[in-house]
């Protein structure tokens, strides 16, 4: 009975929770984004600004899931997140994962699915920090490069969508194009959700049987020549990176209790 009525709470849980995440996302495109466009004229300003805010709002959403019961979660090495021109790699178990990973990170930048800035719950928020868009082709590693030169530390999900329950892991070379052509190195993220929730094709009405309890563990940073061959030339060195990432977080993922 209690285990039943812990369940219904948690559905009822989860929805008030979505529902404030789309209220916000309103109030800021309405209110506050406005209110700073005219409040702040240089755009590098206002787009730094409006990243801050959003990393605290989001900071906000997480802390009310956690205050409902939705969730609970812990933070491994997170001070490595609060540095700058970081380009940041995570595999993608949930759909609240990027929440986490812009409420951990200042300055954070992300790309996005094209669709969410046409969301009327999400455009606000996506083009005011100046979020990258994936729909611009072959310019989106120049953007990203741009971006972290700048200053930024930018988030990619190698995956380019959730993770799926099944099957192997398959990683796309979207993030070993950016840290190859820029020359970065990476610091890696390993998302883990016990018992699994939010996964790709889940009704977010389909709660566990207990609460999830999620691990952000960031990793030290990762040079390219960790996973590169000496000499191999920008295709081969995508290549192989892609092939080290897909194995590393494969491995990592899998680990019990890690």
């Amino acid at each position: 009975m209690l285990e039943r009525l812990d369940r219904c709470w948690r559905v009822l849980a989860t929805a008030v929770s979505f529902a404030s995440f789309g209220v916000g996302g309103l109030l800021l495109r309405v209110l506050l984004f406005p209110l700073l466009s005219l409040a702040l004229r240089k755009p590098a300003v206002r787009e730094r600004v409006c990243k801050e805010v959003v990393r605290h709002t989001f900071s906000l959403f997480i802390w009310w899931m956690r205050t409902l019961g939705v969730l609970r979660y812990e933070i491994r090495h997170g001070e490595r997140l609060r540095r700058s021109g970081l380009l940041i790699v995570a595999n993608h178990p949930t759909l609240i994962d990027v929440v986490f990973l812009i409420a951990l990170t200042p300055r954070a930048d992300c790309v996005v699915k094209a669709a969410l800035a046409r969301n009327p719950f999400t455009r606000g928020p996506v083009r005011a920090t100046g979020y990258l868009c994936n729909d611009v082709g072959a310019g989106l590693v120049a953007d990203c490069v741009a971006s972290l030169r700048a200053g930024n530390n930018l988030v990619i999900f190698p995956e380019g969508t959730r993770t799926g329950r099944d099957g192997p892991l398959r990683l796309q070379r979207g993030a070993a194009n950016v840290a190859v052509r820029g020359g970065f190195a990476m610091t890696p993220v390993v998302i883990r959700c016990e018992p699994p929730t939010l996964a790709k094709g889940e009704k977010w009405y389909r709660v566990p049987s207990r609460r999830p309890h999620f691990v952000i563990d960031v990793r030290e940073d990762v040079r390219l020549s960790d996973w590169i061959e000496a000499g191999a030339d920008d295709a081969l060195a995508v290549r192989q990176l892609t092939r080290s990432l897909t194995r590393f977080f494969s491995m990592e993922t899998c680990r019990e209790g890690a």
